[in-house]
Parts: C-alpha cells; sequence; structure tokens
C-alpha cells in the first residue's frame, strides 16, 4: 500500500512563494499520476493540479494556472508543488494521491480518481 507525505506548507503573504513536496513509500511510481489539492476550512476538496509521474505531462486547475507548477525529481520519487504569486484564496491544507480508480482521469476535476492521501501540510497566506 502507498504511503504518501506532504511538507513545505508555511504562513506566508500574498505575493510570497511556497514549494511543497510529496514523498511517496512502499509504492512504484510506474505510469502513476499523482495529484495536488488542496481544502479550505467549510469547503469541499478542491484540484490542484495533476501530473503523469513517467512522462511529466501535467493539468492544473484554472485557479492556479500560470502561478503554480507541479513537477517530479529524476528518481520519481517526489513531485513538487511550486507554488508563486500566492493569494489568501490559496490557503487551506493541501495533500497529495494517487490516481487509483480503475480509468481514472488525471486531471485535478477528477479528485474521486485518487486514493492513499496524505496527512497534508497547512497553507497560510495572509493579505
Amino acid at each position: 500500500q502507498a504511503q504518501l507525505m506532504e511538507s513545505g506548507g508555511d504562513s506566508v503573504e500574498a505575493g510570497g512563494s511556497l514549494r511543497l513536496s510529496c514523498t511517496f513509500s512502499s509504492y512504484s511510481w510506474g505510469s502513476s499520476c499523482v495529484g495536488w489539492f488542496r481544502q479550505a476550512p467549510g469547503k469541499f476538496l478542491e484540484g490542484v493540479a495533476t501530473i503523469f509521474v513517467g512522462d511529466g505531462e501535467s493539468y492544473y486547475s484554472d485557479s492556479v494556472k500560470g502561478r503554480f507548477t507541479i513537477s517530479r525529481d529524476s528518481t520519481k520519487t517526489t513531485v513538487y508543488l511550486q507554488m508563486n504569486s500566492l493569494k489568501p484564496e490559496d490557503t487551506g491544507t493541501y495533500y497529495c494521491a494517487i490516481a487509483v480508480a480503475e480509468g481514472y482521469v488525471c486531471a485535478p476535476t477528477h479528485p474521486q480518481d485518487f486514493g492513499y492521501r496524505g496527512p497534508g501540510t497547512q497553507v497560510t497566506v495572509s493579505s
């Protein structure tokens, strides 16, 4: 069973940057799809970005496109989320997860296709 762990969350001012990391254990990446999701208090889980670990093809939600970048390292054991030009509305707990559903869609619009979510890391952006 995959075990995921997020890190890198912090409190920053609007306009600042953070880089989140998602590390895996007990899992072979292969051609996996990994996604970053976030949840603000009182709101539903929102897809942020997804990436095919094999070839690096990535997808973004409209709310972060142009500001966030998802990537994986050369050993394909860590997935990153570089967040620039942060806004207060980016505040929330950020999670990474792996696409597990049969016939999954590797896109932020399909959070229901992802599982093995980590405990999350908190991002707070102040205005």
